[in-house]
């Protein structure tokens, strides 16, 4: 999802907003909505999965902590691990789908 995210972007990029027809706006803007939902739905289920990993860890290292077992150690490095990655993807989803609503912005205007 993030490539596909990263090449409409460029694409939107590449669009020269001045040169389109009142019409062609309005089609392209339809066109946007579409895409916009399916991001926004891609943004909530990464929002879902990294704030349930985010809790799981602090679990992890609470119980850690508390108990001092190695086995609570491992899934606790396990989970960051994990999460770093699901921070990175919603980062770059959530900027992306901002960059989104600028352009339609641009196409509405």
């Amino acid at each position: 999802m993030e490539k596909r995210l990263k090449d409409y972007l460029q694409y939107m990029a590449a669009v020269n907003f001045s040169g389109l027809t009142q019409e062609e706006c309005k089609e392209m803007a339809e066109k946007m909505l579409v895409q916009i939902q399916f991001f926004q739905h891609e943004r909530l289920i990464h929002l879902i999965v990294t704030v349930t990993f985010a809790i799981l860890t602090i679990l992890s290292v609470l119980s850690f902590l508390a108990l001092v077992q190695v086995g609570l150690l491992l899934l606790s490095i396990l989970l960051v691990v994990l999460l770093v990655p699901y921070i990175r993807h919603y980062y770059i989803l959530e900027n992306g789908v901002q960059k989104l609503y600028t352009y339609y912005d641009e196409l509405v205007k």
